[in-house]
């Protein structure tokens, strides 16, 4: 997938069809506009593109209102191109941006730019100043310009609710990330760089990976749970995941610390990874000394191993170990 950081580096004579979102998360609902965005741009034969904005747009509006998004832009745009976009426009939403009257964007970005054929979006859509632009106005605006409308009808589950970023949200930091994964079409994810913790886990026998202050993602609730730990080298290694304040340990500071299972061996400071969050295991607790506390990182890591298949352990154990 192409990206395209300014006008500038959008081909001249582009044909398209498009899209526009944050995408957030680019969940189930993100995943049925962006369809049939595709859909449409490969029976016209020409490019399917996704608009796009980068920082939020409440960071520039109501910042004291922010909450952390499920996906920073690194992921978002991985998960745009994994979806099978041929590009995508990355905006960078700016309190001038934001002032172009709904027509002047359309015109400027879709029609003029993009060359759109068609503009597919989903029922509540909103853009241009103060979001006044809607999907009745974008027909207007088609029917001007000479391109058409898709409205692509709101993705709910069995109970109704809507599926949304926001849904997904409250349920990560509730820490239900299996249902989360049910709203996303895959595991929750923090990506950020290894730096040097307490060494606590090393010194009891596990070892772990701490994110930096700065990871992107929506942190979980306090808790443990198992997931997977990616690395940029392709390794996707099984791991038990630790978020909190390490009350054992009059702890102040929340982290995100994944142990590799079985693994003692890793040196990963200064390394950007990944860590995909799949099932809650059990709240924080706090333990009355470090034995009764390394049991139950034992019987953690286990856990954590059983609720992910990992039947064939010899793959994950240290190299020193390995037969």
């Amino acid at each position: 997938m192409q990206v395209w950081r300014s006008p500038e580096d959008v081909p001249r004579d582009t044909k398209s069809v498009a899209t526009i979102g944050i995408f957030d998360g680019v969940h189930l609902g993100h995943r049925a506009v962006l369809g049939a965005t595709i859909a449409a741009a490969r029976d016209r034969g020409v490019l399917a593109v996704a608009v796009t904005f980068d920082p939020h747009p409440v960071t520039v509006h109501r910042p004291e209102t922010f909450k952390s998004l499920l996906s920073g832009i690194t992921d978002r745009l991985e998960l745009l191109a994994e979806v099978g976009l041929d590009a995508t426009l990355l905006i960078e939403y700016t309190a001038e941006f934001a002032q172009l009257s709904p027509r002047d964007f359309v015109v400027t970005y879709f029609v003029d730019l993009l060359g759109v054929d068609t503009i597919v979006i989903g029922e509540d859509t909103r853009f241009g100043r103060d979001n006044s632009g809607d999907r009745h106005l974008l027909t207007e605006l088609g029917e001007e310009f000479g391109f058409t409308v898709e409205v692509i009808p709101d993705v709910a589950d069995v109970a109704e609710r809507r599926w949304s970023s926001s849904w997904a949200r409250e349920l990560i930091q509730a820490g239900q990330v299996e249902k989360a994964a049910a709203i996303l079409g895959r595991p929750h994810r923090m990506r950020g760089i290894v730096v040097r913790g307490e060494q606590r886990g090393r010194e009891m026998g596990f070892p772990t990976a701490n994110l930096a202050p700065t990871a992107t993602g929506a942190i979980p609730a306090d808790g443990v749970y198992a997931g997977w730990l990616l690395r940029a080298t392709g390794d996707r290694l099984p791991a038990a995941i630790s978020v909190g304040t390490n009350p054992t340990f009059d702890g102040e500071h929340r982290t995100v610390e994944a142990h590799a299972l079985w693994r003692t061996d890793l040196e990963l400071y200064g390394e950007e990874i990944v860590v995909e969050f799949t099932h809650h295991l059990r709240p924080t607790l706090r333990f009355d000394g470090i034995p009764a506390l390394v049991e139950q990182m034992s019987k953690d890591v286990a856990l954590a191993g059983n609720v992910l298949g990992v039947t064939d352990r010899s793959r994950y154990v240290d190299r020193d170990r390995r037969v």
